[in-house]
Order: structure tokens, then sequence, then C-alpha cells
């Protein structure tokens, strides 16, 4: 989503890859990929390369490694350097990942600017539980759901969204099977707050404490904790 919102405020063109569309069986293969994504990047510039889970791609190199990824990762890395250039146009690559200590000294450097995105906070959570619930019949109200985002502290967005889908299925079980078979749609109950907590009930945040404390441990080590105040000048302050 980071990604997407770069690209559409600066006006880019998207890519959006995971990193088993670059590798490939045949020896060479993997590197011609790569120089062709940055081709075409270059060529709608300005662009912007998304990599999902880019430490499966750039994951620290070892001795045993095999030659084909050895290869590619020099390739990707060569390509890195010349983003920004003449010669590529304006690319800016973007990369997420939940193991960010697996990744490559190398490649760590070239990504510049390393940024922790925590989980939601109450307002957050607050926020995305109303955005879900914006399309969809209910009858929750804005009280109730200020109590669901202080009662799911440790949530993260796919927790909640897993949430919201659960509490969805309370009218169809409210129903039984025969009749939210035959019950039209616009028939079916909309979602209450009793829904939301019947479901609640039975989750639990999937994001582990000692996880939070890992990710945190790495974002003081080599994060970017900068932040800019009203002026836009960089201040040091939390």
């Amino acid at each position: 989503m980071v990604g997407k919102a770069i690209a559409h405020e600066s006006r880019a063109t998207f890519f959006s890859i995971k990193s088993s569309s670059l590798t490939s069986k045949w020896i060479g293969e993997g590197e011609k990929l790569v120089r062709t994504l940055f081709a075409v990047a270059a060529y709608r510039a300005p662009s912007v390369i998304f990599i999902d889970e880019v430490d499966s791609l750039l994951t620290q190199r070892k001795a045993d490694e095999d030659e084909a990824s050895r290869r590619m990762k020099t390739e990707f890395l060569v390509q890195l350097d010349g983003v920004g250039n003449e010669r590529q146009g304006h690319v800016l690559v973007i990369g997420a990942t939940n193991l960010p200590w697996e990744l490559d000294d190398a490649a760590r450097r070239r990504f510049v600017k390393k940024l922790y995105i925590p989980l939601p906070d109450q307002p957050g959570r607050a926020a995305l539980m109303r955005n879900l619930l914006a399309n969809g019949r209910h009858g929750v109200e804005d009280e109730e759901i200020t109590k669901l985002s202080n009662d799911t502290d440790g949530f993260s967005g796919a927790d909640l969204k897993n949430l919201c889908t659960e509490a969805a299925m309370g009218p169809i079980r409210q129903l039984g099977t025969q009749r939210a078979i035959s019950t039209p749609i616009e028939e079916v109950p909309p979602i209450s707050y009793k829904h939301f907590r019947r479901s609640l009930r039975g989750m639990k945040p999937s994001v582990a404490q000692e996880s939070l404390a890992s990710y945190k441990e790495w974002n003081d080590t080599f994060g970017n904790n900068n932040v800019c105040d009203e002026d836009g000048e960089s201040s040091d302050d939390e």
C-alpha cells in the first residue's frame, strides 16, 4: 500500500513484482529478467518497482550457494546501483519484508531508507474497521467500533480484516443453513456488534510479541528514525 500510494502521488508507473517472477530454471535467465525489469521501468519512467518478500530474492550470500542464485543477486545489486541516473531514468525501488535481518548486507546498504511499519494503533484500528464496513450492511455504531478498536490491541491489518470477515458470517449462521440458501441477500440481517463480540472471542493476534521486539531492535540498529516537523525541517526527536 505504501508503494501504491507513492506511485499514485508521484503519478508514476507502478510495477508490483514477486521474487518468483524473476527466477528461472534456466541458467542466465534470471539475470536477463532482472535487466529487462529495470529497462522497462526506465522506459516507463517515472516508475516505482515494488518487490514483495524481498528477503527471498536478496538473502545473504553464502559459500555453498548455487551459482545461478548468486549471479542473479549480483545483477540485481548492479541494477540497484544504476537506479536514478540519466541512463536508467527516474526509478524508485521499494522492498517489503517480514525478515529484514535476512537481507544481504550489500542490499541493505543500497536501500537508503529503512522504514518500520508498526501495527496499527487504536485510532488506526478504528479507521480500518470503518473502511472495511463501509460497503456492507451493518448496524455497528461508532461508539461500538471504538470499543472494538480498544479490544483488538496487537491486531494487524490482516487480523482486522479476518475479524470483519468472520463477523460478516454471523448473520448467515443466525439464519441457519436452509434459510440462508433460500433467503434473498437483501433480507439477510445486517452485521451487528454482537457478531463482532462473538467472533472476537475466538481470535488472537497473529504477530507474537517476540517478533515485534526483533523488528524494533533491527529498526533501532538500521532503520531511519528521522522525522520532519511542520515546516519540513528534519529532526531527530521522536
